[in-house]
């Protein structure tokens, strides 16, 4: 990790607790809790869809203060079955961090999420308001089809070597975003390990080459490891190909239900990958939500300025709740 970022966030620390949770007959969610078990609850939402949690995404909460609750998502890191799209809608990730809530004996708690997990963070909050104590939310994507074309096609216009190398992949055919989807859809969904891994990889490779500021050897590296790129390219094309399972507009259709929530938009200035327009229209529709729009990143959560307004909101949201 850049050094600079280091200094901005907490000690690492290990979970006290941990467990995995049958959802259904298919889907078995991994869950860990980290920090104080008598603290204020907070729940950190990672992207993707399909990113899974890693441990350092405990440090940027205070551990003295914080329960701080981290889980895979459907399909994604330790859950399993792995890169399974059966049973994954945002509605049933919405349920699983409900049923998650009420299983840890949680009454209300902190949601964090950045990317995707900006989007499953806002719907959740929008069907369950009184469940959430505060909001922090970063690199924002609300899943509507402009930003799914954007990701297939529009990243081109600032790196395009990188998608150029994504669409020959594809196989031919047409070379627009709908065309994109639907043969990536094959290409990972194809029974062959050799088909879909190595469209997982290039999916995985392009999105990694587009989410930071200054290129990331290692970050492009990992995005290529196989346990990291099915999950994320299969279940993310499974999104895309069905408008993120969102009716359009809906998440700043309903933002009036979260408006009295203690809010923080936390958004790169040179973020490729949910570009700084998005997280306008949010703060437009929601102007009580604190911006912080940061001239110096991109999308990715341990850029050293994103991490530290990250750790920067946690702490404002900590002490408003200890009053």
């Amino acid at each position: 990790m850049n050094p600079d970022t280091e200094r901005h966030l907490f000690p690492p620390i290990e979970p006290y607790a941990s467990g995995r949770m049958a959802l259904d007959g298919l889907h078995e969610m991994y869950w860990e809790e980290s920090g104080n078990p008598n603290g204020l609850p907070a729940i950190f939402i990672h992207g993707g869809p399909g990113g899974g949690a890693e441990s350092k995404h405990r440090r940027f909460f205070d551990p003295n203060v914080w329960r701080i609750v981290v889980y895979d998502q459907r399909g994604a890191g330790r859950s399993t079955p792995q890169a399974e799209v059966r049973e994954n809608t945002t509605q049933h990730l919405v349920g699983d961090l409900e049923r998650l809530r009420e299983a840890r004996g949680i009454d209300r708690w902190a949601v964090f999420g950045g990317s995707w997990g900006s989007t499953l963070a806002l719907a959740y909050a929008e069907a369950h308001p009184q469940r959430c104590t505060g909001l922090i939310v970063r690199g924002i994507f609300l899943g509507e089809r402009p930003e799914i074309e954007w990701f297939m096609t529009g990243m081109r216009l600032f790196s395009p070597a990188a998608w150029k190398e994504f669409a020959e992949a594809s196989g031919p055919g047409p070379r627009d975003a709908e065309g994109l989807l639907r043969r990536y859809h094959a290409l990972l969904n194809d029974p062959n390990p050799e088909v879909h891994l190595r469209a997982a990889r290039v999916w995985s490779h392009y999105e990694a080459r587009c989410t930071t500021l200054l290129p990331d050897p290692v970050a492009e590296a990992e995005s290529e490891v196989d346990g990291k790129a099915l999950p994320v390219s299969r279940i993310e094309n499974h999104y895309f190909v069905h408008d993120c399972f969102l009716e359009p507009g809906q998440l700043l259709r309903d933002v009036g239900r979260i408006r009295s929530i203690p809010g923080t938009i936390v958004q790169g200035r040179y973020d490729l990958d949910c570009p700084p327009y998005t997280a306008a229209r949010l703060h437009e529709a929601w102007p009580e939500a604190e911006y912080v729009l940061l001239p110096d990143a991109g999308h990715a959560a341990f850029e050293p300025s994103i991490a530290r307004e990250l750790v920067a909101a946690t702490e404002r949201l900590k002490r408003r709740l200890r009053r």
